[in-house]
């Protein structure tokens, strides 16, 4: 079990897995819908099952270049720890396990389930082809909090879909700055990405711009639906870690990228999330 934590980076489920919360929680508290604690279980199974999928697969579609990257040649499969032919299994146990979780949600996320899938497994194959990679890993994610929405409903609204958008942009901004890492070896490889492509200062530069509109996002649900002070006091401190992330990261710099990716991001989530919930709590 050790090792299949280790092959999933099971600690990054804390990026997507607040805006789950907060998709599942604005249905409660802004539609007739009702709070359902076997629907809250198998929204955070679909969560678990899919982000397994997710990284199972992109470690395995990527076993070849981790094995040739200095940074990820110790990551599970080139080093051994877990065989190709095990985390393909376990990619499509759990993409099974995904669908037949949503068949016990409603019909929708059931059906809508193969494109789910579809969107997060296929990153994992973008940075061949595309710098927009980046992007689809964003929209792989975004996909929580929309989601997570039509687990109560059943339906689609705009409210969800600013989070959504927001995550989207957030995450694809922090991905750039991630990727900063490995520019000479994509450069070398002839991968894409967004650093590869425009170099550190004009992906930092586009890092940035994406992470503005994330804000925005942010900030357009208080439009759309009655929100209070918590969510006021959540929307600034998510936007101060954005900024902070940015000044810990520079072109001739890079010695923190690890601290702002998971840090910096992971506690913006989680706190922003908690704030949100008191603000559901605090209008009701």
């Amino acid at each position: 079990m050790k090792k299949y934590l280790s092959l999933v980076t099971f600690t990054h489920t804390i990026f997507a897995m607040p805006f789950a919360f907060i998709g599942f929680f604005l249905a409660v508290t802004t539609t007739e819908h009702k709070f359902d604690w076997v629907k809250l279980m198998l929204m955070i199974l679909c969560m678990v099952f899919a982000r397994n999928s997710a990284m199972a697969f992109n470690r395995y579609l990527d076993r070849n270049i981790d094995a040739k990257n200095p940074r990820t040649k110790q990551r599970d499969i080139p080093s051994g720890r877990i065989s190709p032919a095990a985390a393909l299994t376990f990619t499509i146990t759990n993409c099974l396990l995904f669908i037949g979780t949503t068949w016990f949600i409603n019909p929708l996320c059931f059906f809508l389930s193969p494109v789910a899938l579809f969107v997060v497994l296929g990153y994992s194959a973008t940075k061949r082809f595309t710098a927009l990679c980046h992007l689809v890993l964003g929209l792989g994610l975004s996909l929580a909090p929309i989601g997570a929405y039509l687990v109560i409903t059943g339906s689609f609204a705009i409210t969800p879909l600013f989070f959504s958008l927001s995550v989207l942009c957030w995450v694809s901004g922090f991905d750039i700055i991630y990727a900063l890492q490995d520019i000479d070896f994509d450069q070398d490889e002839k991968l894409h990405s967004i650093p590869a492509y425009l170099g550190k200062v004009n992906a930092l530069r586009l890092s940035t711009f994406l992470h503005v509109l994330s804000a925005i996002f942010v900030i357009m649900p208080v439009f759309f639906t009655h929100v209070g002070i918590p969510y006021y006091i959540g929307i600034i401190f998510f936007c101060s870690m954005l900024v902070y992330q940015h000044l810990l990261v520079k072109p001739n710099d890079l010695s923190r990228v690890n601290f702002a990716f998971m840090t910096t991001n992971g506690i913006a989530s989680v706190v922003f999330a908690v704030f949100f919930l008191l603000d559901r709590l605090w209008i009701r």
